[in-house]
């Protein structure tokens, strides 16, 4: 009978010596809590505590990446817009990320949901297309200055998707359109204008020369006239008439 107890006894204390020693990774840090009070920071490596009077939270300190569902917004001169953002975040005080919220994580997610329904809502739609950069630093501002007090630093937030509705969609693309076309309507209208101050460069040198004119319409005859299936009538002026004549 002793020789059980023996065995029993020799039993329990191998299973909570084994409970007592724990491994944590270099990546994590464990907050220890004796009979319920906080008890201290542990890092990477093998530690021990007391069985049933001490019990530890590990706590991941790496950079989690957390999704922010995609949500309607109605932006500020009232377009509805859905929108999503990706929040970068890591833990850097452990004792703060357990002691004083229930789950960081969610909690996180949550905040900037809310944060990029007010920075939207209070932005015009131009904006918030053309400006995502300065939206998202923002948003990150308002969620870093809470989340620092449950010792979470935002890294970094992302406007990942911004979807506007199919008749605003409609709406903009005939908008591209239509710059588009007054764009070419300029460039064409810029190349005619080129065009013209060199034909009247050209003029003017041939009208500084007696004949050039009257060769350069031959010129023109002699082009014209490269293909025999076509009959054409020429009404010459009497200048290159007068020229024709005088060459004979």
């Amino acid at each position: 009978m002793a020789f059980e107890w023996i065995c029993g006894g020799i039993f329990v204390i191998v299973i909570l010596a084994l409970t007592a020693v724990k491994v944590i990774y270099e990546y994590q840090r464990g907050v220890v809590f004796t009979l319920g009070k906080y008890g201290g920071i542990r890092g990477p490596g093998v530690t021990f505590i007391f069985p049933i009077i001490q019990e530890m939270r590990i706590v991941d300190m790496r950079i989690t990446t957390t999704d922010v569902p995609k949500q309607e917004i109605m932006t500020k001169d009232n377009v509805p817009v859905m929108a999503n953002t990706v929040v970068y975040f890591k833990v850097e005080k452990p004792e703060d990320a357990v002691i004083k919220i229930e789950d960081y994580k969610f909690a996180v997610s949550q905040y900037t949901q809310t944060a990029l329904r007010d920075v939207v809502g209070n932005s015009e739609l131009d904006v918030v297309l053309t400006q995502r950069e300065q939206i998202a630093d923002e948003i990150k501002k308002i969620v870093d200055t809470e989340t620092s007090e449950w010792g979470v630093d935002i890294s970094s937030i992302k406007i990942q998707e911004i979807e506007l509705p199919a008749e605003m969609k409609r709406a903009m693309a005939k908008q591209a359109e239509a710059e588009r076309d007054r764009r070419a309507t300029v460039i064409k209208s810029l190349g005619e204008l080129q065009a013209s101050t060199n034909l009247m460069k050209a003029a003017a040198n041939l009208s500084k020369s007696d004949g050039a004119l009257q060769l350069r319409t031959l010129q023109t005859i002699t082009e014209i006239a490269a293909d025999p299936s076509e009959k054409i009538v020429l009404f010459l002026p009497t200048e290159l008439k007068s020229f024709l004549e005088k060459i004979k």
